[in-house]
C-alpha cells in the first residue's frame, strides 16, 4: 500500500494526515521511503533535502498520533471505571504506561504487556508505532559508490533504535528492469550492482516480519507459499486448502539447496534426500513439501 507522505501537522489533519494515518492502521509493517538525492528539478516539500528531518517530521507525527488515541481511550476507560467495569480499571495501567513512553518520545514498541489482557489490548489499540519498521533510502546516481553508507547517522532519529534500512536509487532501478535481461546484466555490472535493490527491500520486508517461503509442485507446475516462521506443516498445508490441514497424513520435505545438488526429484529420493515430518514440524526457508492428506466425505 503506497501511502502519500506524511507532513508536519499530519495528526492534526494537516495534509489530510488522518486519512493518511488510517490507511497505516491497517498495514503489518512501515517502510519510510526517504529522500537523499539533490535534484534542483524535482521539488521539496519543505524546500530542501534533509533526510534527519524529513525523517524526524515522519516518526514524530506517528508518536502523535498514538498519544492522541492513548489519551482517548484512557478518558474512556476512566468513565466505564466509575460505572465499576473491572477491565477498564486494569487497563488503565498499560495506558497510563504508554502515554508516558510516547510523551518522552519512545515508540509504543517499547512498552512491553505484562499478561495476556495487556497483550489484547495493546493490538486492539492499533499503535502505529508497535509496528515493525524499516527505512529505504532513495539516493542519486551519484551516491552508488557510497551505498547504504549514506543512511548511517540517523540513530539520534530512530531513538536509537536499529531501524533496517538499504538505499536505492529509485529511478535507476525504474530504469534497469525495463531493459531486456542481458542488457540490464551489463549495466549492473558497469555500475557495480551486483542485484537490483528491490530484491533487498524484498528480503528485508520478509525478515521484518518473520515470514518464510515455502514450494510446492504439481507436475511441472511450482508454487510459492508465504507462511509465519515457525508455522507447522499441518497448518501450512491449510494455506493451500483447509481440507489438506484437516486430513494431514505426513509432509515429505527436501530443502530447495539439496534439489539443486541432486537436479532432479527422482535423485533426490534415491540419495535419500527427502525426509517424512509430522504435522508439527515448523516449516524451513526453502522447503520443498509434498503433503499426503485424506480427503474428508462433505
Amino acid at each position: 500500500m503506497d501511502i502519500a507522505g506524511l507532513v508536519k501537522g499530519a495528526h492534526d489533519g494537516e495534509g489530510l494526515g488522518n486519512r493518511f494515518l488510517s490507511h497505516i492502521r491497517e498495514v503489518d509493517a512501515i517502510v519510510h521511503v526517504v529522500r537523499w538525492f539533490d535534484d534542483g528539478k524535482v521539488s521539496h516539500v519543505h524546500g530542501k533535502v534533509d533526510p534527519p528531518s524529513d525523517l524526524d517530521v515522519v516518526i514524530t507525527e506517528l508518536l502523535l498520533a498514538d498519544l492522541d488515541s492513548v489519551q482517548r481511550r484512557r478518558e474512556k476507560a476512566e468513565k466505564m471505571t466509575k460505572v465499576g467495569d473491572k477491565d477498564a480499571r486494569r487497563s488503565l495501567d498499560l495506558i497510563g504506561r504508554l502515554e508516558a513512553s510516547l510523551k518522552a518520545g519512545l515508540p509504543a514498541s517499547t512498552v512491553k504487556p505484562r499478561d495476556p489482557f495487556e497483550e489484547t489490548l495493546l493490538r486492539d489499540l492499533f499503535l502505529l508505532t508497535t509496528k515493525p519498521t524499516m527505512l529505504v533510502g532513495n539516493i542519486g546516481e551519484d551516491q552508488l559508490a557510497q551505498g547504504d553508507r549514506v543512511l548511517a547517522g540517523l540513530s539520534a532519529v530512530t531513538l536509537g533504535a536499529t531501524i533496517p534500512s538499504v538505499a536505492l536509487c529509485a529511478r535507476l532501478e525504474a530504469e534497469l528492469v525495463e531493459l531486456p535481461p542481458d542488457d540490464r546484466a551489463l549495466f549492473m555490472a558497469d555500475l557495480g550492482l551486483e542485484t537490483l535493490a528491490l530484491s533487498r527491500v524484498v528480503t528485508m520486508g520478509y525478515d521484518l516480519l518473520g515470514l518464510v517461503t515455502f514450494y510446492t509442485t504439481v507436475g511441472k507446475e511450482l508454487r510459492a507459499w508465504t507462511v509465519p516462521r515457525g508455522t507447522p506443516a499441518s497448518a501450512a498445508a491449510g494455506r493451500i486448502h483447509t481440507d489438506m490441514e484437516q486430513g494431514f497424513i505426513k509432509a515429505e520435505v527436501m530443502p530447495f539447496t539439496e534439489f539443486l545438488q541432486a537436479g532432479s526429484e527422482s535423485v533426490a529420493r534415491s540419495r535419500g534426500w527427502i525426509r517424512a515430518e509430522g504435522r508439527d514440524y515448523p516449516v524451513q526457508d526453502g522447503d520443498i513439501i509434498y503433503f499426503h492428506f485424506s480427503r474428508r466425505n462433505s
